[in-house]
């Protein structure tokens, strides 16, 4: 029974296919102007819920062309919405930069920090200038609100800069006028990396929050007057002999995409360089 239904199938498609051979070959035989009302007339009885199924295949297409169109615009702003403020952060940092560098007359090296991902990020910074720059060892880097670190290793065309997050890092600093010295220096405690500490400050001198503290220009490694950062608060005493003052630094080396190496020969006083540099650090963190 299922054997004789098949054949039956069979004969009735190859039948179907006969007769729609045969027509075709009438239809081409057939002159234009009697062929053209045959076909409109297919295509609105027999051939209309293809044609229709077609233009709404087509449709379809594009509208899912356009959909991923207006995505990838909608993906682009959102890109371009959230990149804003940092691009003007950036902006107005190397605004600031320049501004430094017309301050300071010359003798400095302008390099780009070159960051790498490493057990010492933060700690050392890699920049794009070298020897063949002009960049010396214990050279002083600087951004436009205040000290960065000091270039540990020189390299043909790039070189190795020490920030002040380093345990090894020291500076020798005052109070903006001149008064009260001590020595500047990473804490290593529960903010390491983040504030700084104003060490050896004799008991008799009390520093206000807010006081400003730069480089004293003692040891001939940092010229005078480089901000290192604000008084926050007195961090220890030691009675009778020194107090210990916890710092807000004026610019932390996460920050710092554009440097300025300075001359370790030039100027001993930078001063009236950094007058109107801004020390107070954007993201500053309690001990």
């Amino acid at each position: 029974m299922a054997l004789r239904t098949e054949r039956y199938g069979t004969r009735a498609d190859t039948a179907v296919f006969a007769a729609c051979l045969v027509l075709a070959l009438v239809a081409l035989a057939l002159p234009d102007g009697l062929r053209q009302p045959i076909a409109g007339a297919l295509r609105r009885t027999v051939l209309f819920p293809a044609l229709t199924l077609e233009r709404q295949s087509m449709e379809s297409a594009q509208y899912r062309q356009r959909l991923t169109v207006l995505r990838a615009e909608r993906d682009s702003l959102a890109l371009a919405a959230a990149s804003l403020p940092e691009l003007r952060a950036e902006n107005t940092r190397l605004r600031q930069l320049v501004g430094l560098g017309a301050r300071l007359g010359g003798a400095f090296v302008t390099a780009e920090v070159l960051h790498q991902a490493g057990a010492t990020d933060g700690l050392t910074l890699v920049l794009s200038a070298g020897a063949a720059e002009g960049v010396e060892q214990l050279a002083p880097v600087v951004a436009a609100r205040g000290l960065v670190g000091m270039v540990r290793a020189v390299d043909a065309h790039t070189s190795v800069a020490l920030a002040w997050t380093h345990p090894d890092f020291r500076a020798s600093a005052m109070v903006d006028g001149g008064d009260v010295y001590g020595i500047v220096a990473a804490r290593r405690e529960s903010a390491a990396g983040e504030v700084m500490e104003l060490r050896g400050v004799a008991y008799r001198e009390q520093l206000a929050p807010g006081t400003r503290v730069v480089t004293s220009g003692l040891g001939g490694v940092f010229p005078r007057g480089i901000p290192l950062g604000t008084v926050q608060g007195i961090l220890s005493e030691s009675a009778g002999w020194e107090r210990t003052y916890l710092l807000r630094p004026a610019v932390h080396p996460a920050d710092a995409s554009h440097v300025m190496i300075l001359s370790p020969t030039g100027v001993s006083d930078r001063s009236s360089a950094f007058s109107d540099s801004s020390t107070t650090h954007s993201l500053p963190r309690s001990p």
